[in-house]
Formats: C-alpha cells, sequence, structure tokens
C-alpha cells in the first residue's frame, strides 16, 4: 500500500486510498474467522464484508443512475468482489460532474461529493470493525479518518442517534489514534 497523500482536496484519490486499505483487511481474513463476530452487533466478519460489497454497489448504481442490483459474486472471492465494487464506485463517481451532482440519498438529496465523504467514512468505520474481529492490526489512513471525523461531527452532532444505525458516541482518549475515535464517534468501543 503506497504512503503517498493525495491533496485533500483529490476526494477520488482518498476513497481509493479508504479502499486499499480495506481491500487489504479482507484479503488477509482467514478462512476460519468469515462468522466470527464484529463490534457491528448485527453481523459477522462475513456479512460485513458483503455490507461494503453491496454498498459500493449501490452508490455506483445511484451516481450512474441505474437500479441497484449486486453484481454477480466474482470468482476471486470477497477480496475480489470488494476490489471489483471499490473500483465500479470509483469510476461512477470519477466521472465528468458526477461529484457536482445531485442524488436521492438514502439521507436525502446529496451532491457527488458528500456521497464520496459518506463512503469514506463507512469504509473506515467497517474498516475498523474488520480489524478488530479478525485481529489484524488496522492500517487505516490517519489522514483520511482526521477527515472523517471532522465531517462527521459537522454532520451528525446535532441529530438524535435513535433513528440512525449506529450507537452513541463512545469515550475514547483525545490522543487515540483518528481511526480508534472515528470508531468511537460511531458507538463502537476502542
Amino acid at each position: 500500500m503506497s504512503t503517498r497523500q493525495p491533496p485533500a482536496q483529490d476526494p477520488i484519490a482518498s476513497f481509493a486510498r479508504a479502499a486499499a486499505a480495506v481491500a487489504d483487511l479482507i484479503a488477509d481474513v482467514r478462512p476460519g474467522q468469515w462468522h466470527d463476530p464484529t463490534p457491528c452487533t448485527e453481523w459477522d466478519t462475513s456479512q460485513l464484508v458483503d455490507h461494503l460489497i453491496t454498498g459500493n454497489q449501490h452508490f455506483a448504481s445511484l451516481v450512474r443512475g441505474q437500479p441497484s442490483e449486486p453484481a454477480a459474486p466474482a470468482a476471486g472471492g470477497r477480496a475480489k468482489d470488494y476490489h471489483v465494487s471499490a473500483a465500479a464506485l470509483r469510476a461512477a463517481l470519477a466521472a465528468p460532474g458526477a461529484l457536482e451532482r445531485i442524488y436521492q440519498s438514502p439521507a436525502g438529496p446529496a451532491p457527488g461529493t458528500a456521497l464520496i465523504h459518506l463512503r469514506i467514512a463507512e469504509q473506515l468505520v467497517h474498516g475498523w470493525d474488520l480489524a478488530r474481529a479478525t485481529g489484524q492490526p488496522s492500517a487505516l489512513p490517519e489522514d483520511l479518518a482526521r477527515q472523517a471525523l471532522a465531517l462527521s461531527r459537522a454532520q451528525l452532532s446535532d441529530t438524535p442517534r435513535e433513528h440512525l444505525p449506529f450507537g452513541p458516541p463512545q469515550p475514547v482518549s483525545g490522543d487515540a489514534l483518528a481511526a480508534d475515535q472515528l470508531a468511537a464517534f460511531f458507538g463502537r468501543r476502542p
């Protein structure tokens, strides 16, 4: 994985970096770990990865203006499926004008820039979940986790959590890794 950091204003490159970090985690899931529990209590490891894949597929379809239909599983397994789904979303959002257009997202009307930041945060939070579930080091990009945390706080701090798909923020040390702080903001216990 490259340590090169693209400019902060390049959300496509930021998504690619977040997806690459998660792809590495998925590739290192051992065969016996697919049904292990995750910090995202609704899903085991397999279901969590499937959620990331179908989320990427759904948002790629949304941006392309097509009905959302899950792609057929790739011959290479979940790691390949994830890679294909992330590449499809990256390509859809890289199309001319895609970041500026307004889409009917699950959270309401939003520009493409908001969608890609939402997907970056989701990759990082669920990447953190996956690392915890499988005992892997969380090599998530700290700069992206800091950006995702700042955006999430700005967008969600005043929103009642009872109607959101994550729990209340959990206590975490101010000097904790940004990925741990992001996970705690979304209800995980670091």
